[in-house]
């Protein structure tokens, strides 16, 4: 298992800032959020994509990813009852595919709540059909690209559509493509998850649905900032074999954000290091 950490909690440094901070700290990748790039990050020249990757790799880092995907540009949609919104969303989808593997990552996290919300007047039958169309839609794109498209369930506080992992495997198994997964947010899965997340990675995982895991305390700060035990959890993403990337992502970040950094990535290899000796 890799330790990666979600780089919009650096995005006041430079890129190469990030990429040496990280590193320092003990982090294995970066996984990227597309509006720290630019205000359209789908439209990043090649030579930008290239660059990014260099600067990474010279800092001994790797680009794991990309996450929070459709924030820019404005007015995305994959709930939209407007056929032609949902494209717009769904060709972004695409070219932020073509982007993660110009920056040599493998994942890709569609979190993005604002972009799914149930419209006033429209069911959540509906909204639910045209997300899963959507995701459909990048399926081969995804294939293609060699790299795994992950639906992330998120808590009801952000978004009333697909809250469980329950719900995002079922569009997994309709979708029915080695290129669409799921995973586990911490976060939203302390909050809408009825069972421990222990027991939600002992009963996923073996399934192979869940490819990636983000650690975030349900709090919303960073691992070993709230009441969240992590040491069950790493013990069972071991125990269950896991050897994807596990990426830090907090929404607050106290005091700020290297030492919200610097603090996770220490508990979490504290945690792993005190495994490995019993």
């Amino acid at each position: 298992m890799r330790l990666s950490l979600c780089n919009e909690v650096l995005r006041e440094l430079d890129f190469a800032d990030q990429c040496a901070l990280a590193k320092g700290l003990g982090y294995d990748g970066l996984e990227l959020a597309p509006f720290t790039l630019s205000d359209e990050p789908q439209r990043l020249p090649y030579d930008r994509r290239t660059e990014l990757r260099r600067i990474a790799e010279d800092a001994g880092l790797a680009i794991t990813g990309l996450h929070w995907l459709l924030l820019v540009p404005k007015g995305l949609s994959i709930t939209s009852d407007q056929y032609g919104e949902r494209m717009r969303a769904v060709e972004v989808m695409r070219s932020l595919i073509e982007l993660c593997a110009d920056l040599g990552g493998k994942i890709l996290v569609h979190g993005s709540p604002g972009q799914r919300q149930i419209a006033p007047g429209q069911s959540p039958d509906a909204a639910l059909a045209h997300a899963r169309e959507c995701f459909a839609a990048i399926a081969e794109d995804a294939v293609k690209a060699g790299v795994t498209y992950c639906i992330e369930p998120l808590a009801q506080s952000e978004t009333p559509l697909i809250n469980r992992v329950e719900e995002a495997a079922a569009i997994v198994r309709e979708i029915d493509s080695p290129a669409v997964r799921t995973m586990i947010d911490t976060c939203a899965a302390g909050q809408a998850e009825a069972e421990p997340i222990p027991d939600l990675i002992d009963r996923w995982l073996p399934g192979g649905q869940v490819a990636h895991i983000h650690l975030n305390d349900p709090n919303r700060r960073a691992p070993g900032q709230g009441e969240l035990r992590f040491a069950p959890i790493l013990a069972a993403l071991q125990r269950q074999g896991y050897e994807g990337i596990a990426s830090v992502e907090p929404f607050v970040y106290e005091p700020d954000g290297p030492t919200s950094a610097a603090r996770a990535i220490g508990y979490l290899k504290g945690l792993l290091e005190a495994q490995h000796t019993r």
